[in-house]
Formats: structure tokens, sequence, C-alpha cells
């Protein structure tokens, strides 16, 4: 948004802290069958009958619990739902909002601090690594649940006793800024005693807190007065922009008027790693699930993401491609791309089509004629059809165009267009309008919507025109659907543009095809270790860690009408996944509506802060029902909202 502004207006801006962030923890049943698991595993060799008997009382709990849906179905059923248990605990959630020119205090900073501490980089391991004496590339997940809790409490501990705070009574020493002895002084005083190891990797993340973290984090109060400056036409200090906790610790302070990324570097020499490991990684799990190489791939293109990563999802597409880019030296901009062999490759190439973001298209020049450029190079190489997916497209394309009344050259031009957007001056997917107002029946209404709104080809001399029905036809025999995440201080039911871009194209390729796609989300907040989750699995990773856990729920009451109003955005952003992919399930409607909606403290808070937000939520969920998206819905859940609705109603009038 910010650099939309400034290509838009010159605007001068000034940046602010991202939100508190915090361990997403059990909770609940969750918390309970992590505490049987544990119990199991300390029993299973020396009391086998035991063992046995917490077996049953696992499976009893899991008949009860709705979730049981959402485990992966493997043999080993424990070790599967350990696993689940583990990747939710330790999911990275919002905790709050970010209030201008408050910095995180008490837990908020233990958490924010630890959030920045757990990121190895090449001149410090990350905490938790250093903390077992470990490599910074040393795989976190080879721990036992049991060991990883027992290093994220040393992890925590380590941080309070550097920091000064009591984690459980939560008494900051009253300083900004404190010098190492004066703190660990602090903390003997006020802190049981906690016996941590020594060795260089802590001395690192120590000198480094301490000299630079801190300062900067405590910097970021001076948000106010850095607006105050620039209202009165004084100077406000430049600064990077990008994700704290993807180890970008130099966009703090903030308060600054940031800047993005040269748009000629990327794919920079940094993110074509990270988009390299998130092709691989997307290849082998398409391979794993459906036992073959996938032919054809749609990716979404957001320019914002870019900015933050420096191209990582163009990496991607250029991997997929099987090219790679060509730097100069000095300067680092990609002045060119080479193709390499498919016997190089190892594999047959991908024919990825994109959707890109109309701030990508305006940002990215030479991006786009990049992109636009290689499928127009593969499609002439001589290589085998089944080997040269782009070639064969082409060529089949071409001869159907042909056919169709166009000349010979004309089809040959468009048969090679690759990259999909909105029309010049136009930005979105067009979705948004039609579900928040309702005028769609069925998915075919989307899908043309999202044809029309996305329908303009891009070339490589920067030209575009509509070509919907070329489009139409690429998404046809599209077998996957990509979109890539690159931070920890969002997820997919925070913005509507996920399921406007996401969902779209599953919903598009989904009517056009006949069949779903494989819908894919890829994970690079920490870009050494990507991971490739389907939506379905990363949705409901972000229902049970986020949506549901008390942690996130009182967080946003802290903040009254806004975290009313942000429970009621996650309840829309989930129904237009909903209506675009069909991946919420009836229990977790049935769930969203007792907890967030129903609960008397829930009902309470929002009567008392922003009754509109609980009528507009029950009413959204009430269309899910009506639509049959929630079908099989409980009678007197139905009427608990209604009744809801009912009582807004009268106490508004």
């Amino acid at each position: 948004e910010g650099t939309q502004a400034k290509r838009r207006t010159s605007a001068v801006i000034v940046d602010h802290l991202t939100p508190p962030l915090t361990r997403a923890g059990l909770y609940d049943d969750l918390d309970r069958v992590e505490r049987l698991l544990e119990e199991h595993a300390q029993c299973e060799t020396m009391y086998p009958e035991r063992a046995h008997e917490l077996e049953h009382e696992i499976e009893h709990l899991l008949e009860e619990a709705p979730w049981r849906e959402e485990l992966p179905d493997e043999d080993d059923w424990l070790n599967a739902l350990s696993n689940y248990l583990c990747e939710l605990k330790e999911s990275q959630i919002r905790s709050g909002l970010h209030i201008f020119g408050k910095v995180p205090q008490h837990e908020r900073r233990l958490d924010f601090l630890l959030s920045l501490l757990r990121m190895s980089s090449a001149e410090r391991p990350g905490l938790l690594q250093a903390l077992l004496d470990k490599p910074p590339d040393f795989d976190l997940d080879s721990l036992s649940n049991s060991e990883r809790d027992r290093v994220e409490e040393l992890a925590r501990a380590w941080v309070a006793h550097e920091c000064g705070i009591n984690p459980v009574r939560t008494e900051p020493v009253e300083a900004r800024s404190i010098d190492p002895p004066t703190l660990r002084q602090a903390q003997d005083e006020r802190l049981p005693q906690t016996e941590f190891p020594e060795n260089e990797g802590l001395q690192a993340l120590r000198r480094w807190l301490h000299e630079t973290l801190i300062p900067r984090l405590d910097r970021c109060a001076l948000e106010p007065q850095r607006l105050l400056d620039g209202l009165s036409g004084k100077f406000l200090a430049p600064g990077p922009s990008g994700a704290p906790t993807r180890g970008r610790i130099d966009v703090l302070p903030t308060g600054r008027n940031f800047y993005s990324i040269d748009p000629r570097v990327i794919p920079t020499q940094t993110s074509w790693k990270c988009g390299q490991r998130l092709a691989d990684e997307l290849l082998e799990r398409y391979r794993a699930d459906h036992g073959d190489w996938p032919k054809t791939l749609a990716l979404v293109i957001w320019g914002t993401s870019n900015m933050r990563t420096g191209g990582d999802d163009l990496a991607q597409a250029l991997w997929l491609w099987g090219c790679e880019p060509v730097w100069e030296p000095i300067s680092g901009r990609v002045v060119d791309f080479e193709i390499l062999p498919v016997s190089v490759l190892g594999r047959p190439r991908v024919d990825v089509v994109l959707r890109v973001s109309g701030m990508f298209r305006d940002a990215f020049g030479d991006a786009m004629r990049l992109l636009s450029t290689i499928p127009k190079r593969l499609a002439t190489l001589d290589e085998p059809e089944a080997l040269n997916p782009i070639r064969a497209a082409w060529l089949r394309d071409q001869r159907q165009l042909v056919q169709s009344g166009y000349a010979p050259e004309a089809a040959e031009q468009l048969a090679e267009l690759r990259v999909f957007s909105s029309g010049p001056g136009c930005y979105g997917t067009g979705l948004l309008p039609l579900i928040d107002a309702g005028n769609w029946e069925t998915k075919g209404d989307l899908t043309e919507v999202f044809l029309k709104w996305g329908g303009h080809a891009y070339r490589a001399d920067g030209s575009s025109s509509e070509e919907i029905d070329l489009l139409r036809n690429r998404l046809s025999s599209v077998e996957i659907v990509h979109q890539n995440q690159d931070n920890r201080e969002h997820d997919l039911l925070d913005s509507d543009d996920y399921f406007q871009f996401q969902g779209g194209l599953h919903a598009a390729v989904s009517e056009l095809r006949g069949q779903a796609p494989a819908t894919y989300h890829g994970d690079s907040a920490n870009p050494e270790k990507v991971r490739i989750r389907t939506l379905k699995e990363e949705f409901n990773r972000v229902f049970r860690s986020r949506v549901l856990n008390p942690k996130w729920i009182s967080g946003m009451r802290e903040h009254g009408y806004k975290g009313a109003f942000e429970m009621a955005a996650t309840v829309d952003y989930l129904f237009g996944y909903d209506a675009t992919c069909d991946i919420v399930a009836d229990y977790q409607y049935e769930e969203i509506a007792q907890k967030l909606l129903l609960d008397p403290q829930q009902q309470q808070f929002f009567r008392d802060h922003n009754p509109l937000a609980l009528r507009d939520a029950a009413q959204r969920l009430l269309e899910a029902h009506e639509r049959e998206l929630w079908k099989d819905a409980a009678p007197e859940t139905l009427d608990a909202l209604e009744s809801s609705i009912i009582e807004i109603q009268g106490e508004l009038e």
C-alpha cells in the first residue's frame, strides 16, 4: 500500500511496527491430547499396559473431537497426531494489533524478541540452535516434542534473563536499553535461577540483542514524533522495508520513510535459492500426492511479497520452467536468463501460467518482460513434447487458433503468451464486491468475473490485449494452483486478497477443467526451510492455531472496536475461501459460530464495542447455510445467530 502511494502521488511514508506475535501453543482438548501423548511416550517402554490404556483414552478423545478430520491419514496415527499438534503449537500467530508508537512490553516483548531471535543468519545462529550448541542449519524438527518444549522454555527464560523481565509477574526493569550486567543483576534479584549453556553462538546473540536489536526496537516508540515531523514538513529518514520475522532486522526502527527494492535486481541471488527450494518442494509434494510430474501450473505473483523477498515467486517460476537468471556482476541486476538443458535439469519442464497483480505489473516492468520472453524461447526448443509441455501446448494452441480463423503469425504470437493480469490501470480480481454484495449464484459466475478482470495478456514489449478466451484455454488444462506466503505477520484469513487470487484461480480452474486442481500454499517465512502444504492443510492450520485460539481472541478483545472488526473480517475471508474453494467443513462453521460469535463473553464484547461486527458476521454464516456451503448446521445454532441479528437490529433502532 505504501509503495503504491509513492508510485501514484510521490507520498512520504511513516512506517510502523508489525503486530505482536506469539507462539500459538495448544488449548482445550488439543492440550489434553498432547498431555496424554507425553504420558504415552514415557510409558511405552517400561509400562506397555499403561501405554495401551492411554492409546484407548486418546482414541476416545479423538472420537469426540471435531478436528480429528484434520489429521493426516497415516498408518502410524500416534506419530501423525504428535506431528500435527507440534505444528499447531509452534505456529506464530498475532496476539494483538500494533498501537502506533507503542513498543511491545512484558510478555509481548518476550514474544516479539523471541520471534526475531529464532532466525539464523550468516553472522549468528538462531537462538534455539545456539542453546542446543548446534550449527545454524540444525533441523529442529528432528527433536521430539518434549525436547522441543524444553528448548522453547529455555529460550524464553534466556530472553527473560537477558531483558530483566519476569515471565510470570511481567514486571520489566524500568529502562529503555540497559547494559547486560545491570540486566543480569535485575534477573538475579527477581527471577528464579536457570542454568544456561555458554558458547560462541549465545555470546554472539547476546551482543546482537543488546547492541542492535533492543535499541532498534525501542526507537520504534518515536513513530508519533516522526509523523509530526512529516506533517511539519521536516525530513524523514529513509529506511528499508520487509518482514522482521524473516530476518530483516534492518527495517527497525520504524517511523521511517521506507523504500522497497530496485526492480531491476529481482530475483536477487538470495531469493533465487529460496525460489528454487519452493519449486523443488512443490514438485516433490505433487509427485508424492499424484505419482507423476505435473505438466501445467498456475502461479499467483504479487508485487508486495516480491518487494519483501527480492523475487521468490519470480525465481520459483523460472526454476519450474528450467531457467536461471544471469546477473550483472557489479550491480546485481538481472540482464538475461539461461535455459538449462533437460538433461541437466533432471526432470521435465513445467508449463507455468502466471496471474500477476496490478501492483507487480506496474512496479516490475523488467520482470514482466522477462516472464513474457521465457515461454517464447522455450516453445521453440527442439525437445520432446513429453519433457517440454510449453512446446507441446504452443504447437497445439497454434493449430487450434489457425483452425478458428487466426493468421499463422498471429496464432504463433498468441500461443506463446503466459502472463495475465488485469487491464492497464485496473487492479484486483473483481471477486470481492461480487461476494460482498452476494451477487452470484454459482462458481460459474465467479469464474466469468475472474476471467474478465484477469484476462489481459502481457507481451515482452510491454503491450497487452484482452485475451479472455486464451486465458480460459490456459486454465482449462491447469493441474496445480499455487501461491506463496513469505511471512508470519499475517495469514490467509487476514486478507481478502488471498481468496480473491488463489481462491479465484482455484474456482476458475475447477469450473473450466471439470475437476478441482491440486491447490498448494507455499510457506517461505523461513527461507532456509520452506514448506509446501495443500490449501486445505494450510487453512486447517490457520483455523486451529489462530482463529479459535484463546490467545488471539483475548488479544483482539484488548482493541475494542477494531478487535471486533478483525474477528468479523476473519469470518468474511473464511466465507470467501469456501465460496471459491469448498474448504470449510460443516464442523468448522459450527466451531466458529459457537466460539467466536455465540460464546457469552464474546456476545458481550461485541455488544459493548461493535455490535454491527457481530451482526455482519452472523449474517455471513447464515448466508453460508443458505448457499449450502454450511450444509449440516444445527438448528439451534442457526436460531441463535438469527436471534443475535434481531436483537442487535432492535437495539440499533
